[in-house]
């Protein structure tokens, strides 16, 4: 029987080993990408870590504790990598852990549904360390492909302890950690692949040489790496050395002295992995039925170029119709308690004998915007953020990342970046967040960016009324949810072409460069854990993101409330503001007010649309309209027509991003500069689309 506790956040190798306690012996769980590590992680040691390589996840890695046959174990779970040679950040920090973590023992998780590609990072494991055990997850998923894994023959092959468990339902936990405990013994003699004899025959003088060194790794491993001509290595034994820097001239002439027929050392142990790999499959692994070829057929329709981009819009349009008629009930019902809220609120400041300025700036100022940011915001996201994360459960977001990394490539971009504007949808903060997983600096800045061209569910709201009021007939509220979802699908599309654009015109001006490759996996379909989902999603990312916008809306309403409320010579201060923006507003379409609105809109895009609403009814506060023809009737009688809501919406999906996020690119990158870039990059191409539209409209005699 063991006892789980978790204990820890993500740290460093260097933070984790001053947490360590006498006694504690260190696991490292390692393996590739959707095979099931963290589930694993957390049912050892009971904590809810969420590690992998898709937006929003952590690249450090995290640890957690537990006890288990009279002994204390720390676990640590290092990001997902597909190999040891780190073409990434994941595979940096998994690789660092594994090779200078110090474990007492590393534990390969893989997937039992496509154990080869998870066997080359296994053999490179063993060629680091003896202390190694593999555990074969999925085995139930494995099952039900009719895919049959032989982990006696698998054990032998490899020479290290196997095991097979299911780790969503708890299957096969405790022989994991049996498992690492007769890896700690030593019962494990891993086999090592064996390389062309030239090639060995030059491995074998700098694994004598590197032994009499006593450097910490394996030999074989430097050995293979030296070879290779990785210099980040040799800086390795360098700083390994210390003063002992004069003894590396007896490396130097040993790979002088290397065979020449060896044109590329590193190509050759890489193609000698795979073939082990597919020796060690032929003898294990028994594989009855065609469920392999069913996710092919699957796959085949999702990212051919035909069918691929048009189930992707349907999925899009179908996520945004369940969000749009999904939230409509939950927003009227917060709204109604906020509306109660601030009538008590206000009538205690008045039995206190509060002025009436204090009683407005707090209850009508603060309290009334803090209210419609929530019960604006909270219901879509808590909507949409569950079905992006049963998408990615699913395993179709990778699908959708391969669909569009090709437009993204002719763009100078990385592909990844599809993956943070898909989560730009929820909200532009944790998008901007989610870019950590692109790899290049560049790249990386590119896509945070971009990534405010892409609509978040704050700006929703405004676009689905107007598009309602004006185009639709009707409203989202009242019907036309079918023909708003289309419409909104038709907006987000434009939204996507401009990133396109902005991201090539960043490539060729001020981020100039070459993209970069990745590695793509298009994992197995998976039935989604809802239960789970949910949850992960509401605390990871809804009360994350709504935490940030509350913090920020609250004193955003003292500013908006004494701007609508303080006057000079009769006119409010608010009034001021708009004369003086209305001849650009004209310009571009609008007019002075929503100009206005977009601006004081800054802390949270969901109080433009009220806020327009209070400077055209001359309000001291925010006000919400008792439905779709009321609101028409304001915006019709302040001079608006179908050409001031088309570039409203406009301007809405291309502005200047929200100070949450903001304040998200500016930690992110750590320049006033790149924040400025963000803010400058979305406003212009906002501009000129206005100005656009509404030249044309003019010179067509339509407006």
């Amino acid at each position: 029987m063991k006892s789980m506790r978790g204990e820890a956040q993500c740290v460093s190798p260097e933070a984790l080993r001053e947490c360590l306690r006498e006694g504690d012996l260190v696991v490292a769980l390692a393996g590739n990408p959707n095979v099931g590590k963290s589930t694993v992680f957390n049912q050892l040691t009971g904590m809810r870590q969420h590690t992998g390589n898709w937006p929003g996840k952590t690249v450090l890695s995290a640890w957690g504790r537990c006890a288990f046959g009279g002994k204390n174990y720390v676990l640590v779970d290092t990001p997902g990598a597909y190999s040891l040679s780190a073409r990434s950040a994941e595979e940096e920090a998994a690789r660092d852990f594994i090779c200078f973590g110090e474990a007492d023992a590393v534990v390969v998780v893989c997937d039992a549904t496509c154990l080869e590609r998870n066997l080359h990072l296994i053999l490179q494991i063993m060629e680091v360390t003896d202390r190694v055990a593999v555990c074969v997850n999925l085995l139930d998923e494995a099952g039900k492909k009719h895919i049959r894994v032989d982990l006696e023959a698998l054990e032998r092959e490899l020479g290290v302890p196997v095991v097979g468990s299911a780790a969503r339902s708890g299957k096969g936990i405790d022989a994991i950690l049996q498992a690492a405990d007769r890896a700690m013994r030593g019962e494990g003699h891993p086999r090592l692949p064996r390389y062309s004899a030239a090639l060995e025959s030059a491995i074998a003088p700098l694994e004598e040489e590197l032994t009499r060194l006593g450097l910490a790794l394996r030999p074989r491993w430097l050995a293979c790496r030296l070879l290779e001509g990785d210099r980040e290595w040799l800086a390795r034994i360098e700083a390994f050395l210390g003063d002992s820097v004069e003894k590396l001239p007896g490396i130097a002439a040993i790979l002088e002295k290397a065979p020449r027929s060896i044109s590329n050392p590193r190509e050759e142990m890489v193609q000698c992995l795979y073939r082990r790999a597919e020796e060690i499959v032929h003898a294990c692994v028994f594989e009855q039925g065609d469920a392999s070829r069913r996710q092919a057929r699957w796959d085949k329709i999702l990212t051919s170029r035909k069918t691929g981009i048009p189930i992707m819009l349907l999925t899009l349009a179908v996520v945004f119709y369940i969000t749009i008629l999904g939230a409509n009930y939950p927003s009227e019902v917060l709204s109604g308690m906020f509306a109660r809220l601030e009538e008590g609120f206000a009538g205690m400041l008045a039995s206190l004998n509060a002025p009436n300025w204090v009683i407005g700036l707090l209850a009508e100022g603060m309290l009334r915007v803090l209210g419609w940011v929530v019960s604006v915001m909270l219901p879509p996201m808590a909507i949409f953020f569950p079905l992006f994360t049963l998408l990615e459960d699913l395993g179709y977001l990778p699908r959708v990342a391969f669909n569009l990394d090709r437009c993204f490539q002719r763009c100078r971009a990385c592909g990844k970046q599809c993956l943070t504007m898909c989560l730009g949808f929820g909200c532009n903060a944790a998008g901007v967040v989610g870019c950590r997983i692109i790899d290049s600096r560049r790249e990386r800045l590119i896509a945070i960016l971009t990534n405010s061209l892409v609509p978040c569910n704050g700006r929703f709201p405004m676009m689905i009324s107007l598009i309602g009021v004006f185009f639709v007939g009707g409203g989202a509220l009242f019907g036309g949810a079918v023909l708003s979802a289309a419409a909104l699908t038709g907006v987000i599309l434009l939204g996507i072409a401009m990133t396109f654009l902005a991201s090539r015109l960043l490539s060729a001006t001020l981020l100039k460069g070459v993209p970069s490759s990745f590695t793509l996996e298009l994992p197995p379909f998976r039935a989604p854990r809802v239960g789970h989902v949910i949850v992960r999603s509401v605390l990871d990312r809804t009360l994350f993101v709504l935490g940030r916008a509350v913090a920020i809306a609250a004193p955003a309403g003292l500013i908006i409330w004494t701007l609508a409320n303080a006057s000079i010579e009769g006119k409010t201060l608010l009034s001021y503001a708009t004369d003086f923006l209305q001849p650009v507003g004209r310009l571009m379409g609008l007019d002075g007010v929503i100009l206005m609105a977009f601006i004081l809109g800054l802390p949270a895009n969901e109080i433009v649309l009220p806020l327009a609403v209070m400077a055209y009814t001359a309000g001291g506060g925010l006000v919400e309209m008792e439905n779709m023809g009321a609101l028409k009737n304001v915006l019709v009688a302040n001079g608006w027509t179908w050409l001031t809501a088309l570039n409203a919406v406009l301007f809405s999906l291309m502005h200047w991003p929200c100070s949450t996020t903001l304040i998200t690119i500016y930690k992110e990158t750590r320049r006033g500069y790149w924040t400025l870039v963000a803010f400058l990059l979305p406003t212009m191409l906002g501009f000129l689309c206005c100005l656009f539209t509404a030249t044309l409209a003019r010179i067509a005699g339509l407006a």
